[in-house]
């Protein structure tokens, strides 16, 4: 037994991907593109709020997205249909993105200026969060019927986001949902993560949640 030779692949594999985000994250900045990886469980409203966000600042800066999903291109033609460019990344299976997949994406998005890049990740609270994508900003949303205990049990989602949309907040009386609570839930893990309840659907909370990309992207040119 003390021949036997023990490979950590899986912190190999992540060691690989973050000297490979780091570049990423350069070439990015050089090319003076902000990269937002947008990450939720599936149904929580990602697209509907991508939708809102381009309708309302598309007219100050040029914005791409990239739809990643296991399957279909449902959600690229909602984000086509608004006028912006938008590639779908099919990850064969996979529950996240790297880097370097991120990378491909980036590639196919061409050569023109982008100012705003969405990354719309694989709706899932596990694998998306383990991996670096080289994105300039991380934001997640929750919605209101997934609980405001999610923060608990899905810890490490909430430590590398800078900010949690908390969607579809119009309906938080019909549901067991402390906002509170959340923010104190979330404060556990993040203490720097900013909490913004959205609607993404009637609007209500949207002007923060633009102000802050705005705020981001400031301080990132700074």
């Amino acid at each position: 037994m003390d021949n036997v030779r023990v490979i950590e692949v899986k912190r190999s594999v992540f060691e690989n991907n973050d000297r490979d985000a780091d570049r990423l994250r350069a070439e990015l900045k050089q090319r003076g593109t902000f990269l937002l990886n947008l990450m939720s469980s599936p149904g929580s409203g990602k697209t509907t709020t991508l939708e809102r966000t381009i309708e309302a600042l598309s007219s100050e800066l040029r914005i791409a997205v990239m739809e990643a999903d296991i399957d279909s291109d449902v959600d690229t033609r909602r984000v086509l249909a608004k006028g912006v460019r938008a590639i779908q990344l099919h990850t064969g299976g996979m529950c996240h993105l790297d880097a370097d997949m991120c990378r491909q994406g980036v590639r196919e998005l061409g050569d023109e200026q982008i100012d705003l890049a969405f990354l719309e990740n694989v709706g899932n609270l596990v694998c998306p969060a383990e991996f670096d994508t080289g994105a300039s900003a991380n934001a997640m949303i929750l919605s209101v019927p997934e609980g405001d205990d999610k923060p608990l049990k899905y810890p490490l989602m909430f430590q590398v986001c800078n900010v949690v949309l908390v969607n579809k907040i119009d309906v938080a009386p019909y549901f067991d949902f402390d906002l509170d609570k959340l923010r104190e839930n979330v404060a556990m893990r993040n203490p720097m993560a900013r909490v913004i309840p959205i609607c993404a659907k009637t609007g209500e909370g949207m002007d923060e949640w633009y102000d802050w990309l705005r705020q981001q992207l400031a301080n990132w040119k700074a």
